[in-house]
């Protein structure tokens, strides 16, 4: 294979993170990377919430169909906006490097400190839920849109701050926008958020992008998915699950709000990293249990 067509979303972080994926590939072989960027569903449609348009699948239908079409020979995801269910013909070949998985308050452009008379953005109930904790008299409002989207509304008054991940901000150069940082006690962030994914059809030969593939990132996104999978949780799920790798360990933190989204429960689970699958349907049947008691 002389040339790698990689299919991505065209927002500016999805070609940003597609480029750092496109230059280790050239730097470890001899072949020309060609980026094609698309508008996915979930990138047109703004004014609804992802629950109520179908959920995470809109972000990857149009990148699926060029794969299974053959007009691209990979796709670059951000892990965490990908389904819980992937084709078998389309398999997630390879994990990046996990960045900051954290995620982080923004406040308007010269402001030091939280407007809680102006609402907060946000994009999903696992945030809300969690931010309710942290800020207990914040009311919200939906956000959709691209980071810049975002940040600009935010500019222009229409929110106090709002909450995002870490990780697009730093691949975007935009680190200093930065406000607070939560921690993943505070804040457990979404399965596989800060992972990009590499998906392929089942011939691709995965040589040309092993040097992509992180092994830590791959167990912990492993675990984390396999708890979502087994809640049953899709994007609009007030779910959250994060995992950490270290000698051989896996520790995944879990959470799961009942069906009334008031009450949360929590738990850890450590084990082998070669069990990282059933480590995840093990914490998700436990904190299923949990609520029947």
């Amino acid at each position: 294979m002389n040339k790698i067509i990689i299919g991505t979303r065209e927002s500016k972080l999805a070609v940003v993170q597609t480029n750092m994926v496109a230059r280790i590939i050239m730097d470890h072989h001899d072949v020309e990377v060609e980026i094609c960027p698309m508008k996915t569903t979930g990138d047109i449609i703004l004014d609804r919430s992802l629950d109520k348009i179908g959920g995470k699948g809109l972000f990857v239908k149009e990148l699926d169909m060029a794969l299974s079409q053959k007009k691209t020979d990979i796709s670059v995801h951000s892990l965490k906006d990908m389904p819980m269910e992937v084709p078998d013909e389309l398999p997630i070949i390879a994990y990046s490097k996990r960045e900051d998985p954290r995620d982080v308050l923004i406040l308007p452009e010269g402001c030091q400190e939280l407007d809680l008379e102006k609402p907060l953005g946000c994009s999903s109930k696992r945030r809300m839920l969690q931010i309710k904790k942290i800020f207990p008299e914040a009311e919200f409002k939906e956000l959709r849109g691209n980071i810049l989207t975002r940040i600009k509304k935010l500019d222009q008054g229409e929110y106090g701050g709002i909450i995002l991940a870490a990780a697009g901000l730093k691949r975007m150069g935009l680190e200093n926008r930065i406000s607070r940082y939560f921690t993943t006690e505070e804040m457990i962030p979404s399965a596989g958020q800060g992972i990009l994914a590499i998906q392929g059809r089942r011939d691709f030969d995965i040589e040309l992008i092993k040097e992509a593939d992180d092994s830590d990132s791959r167990y912990a996104a492993i675990c984390e998915r396999s708890f979502v999978r087994t809640l049953d949780g899709g994007c609009s799920s007030p779910i959250a699950a994060f995992a950490t790798v270290s000698d051989g360990s896996i520790t995944l933190k879990g959470l799961y709000y009942g069906e009334d989204m008031v009450e949360s429960r929590t738990g850890t689970i450590t084990g082998n990293v070669f069990e990282a699958e059933e480590l995840g349907i093990r914490l998700a049947n436990r904190l299923k249990l949990a609520g029947k008691e």
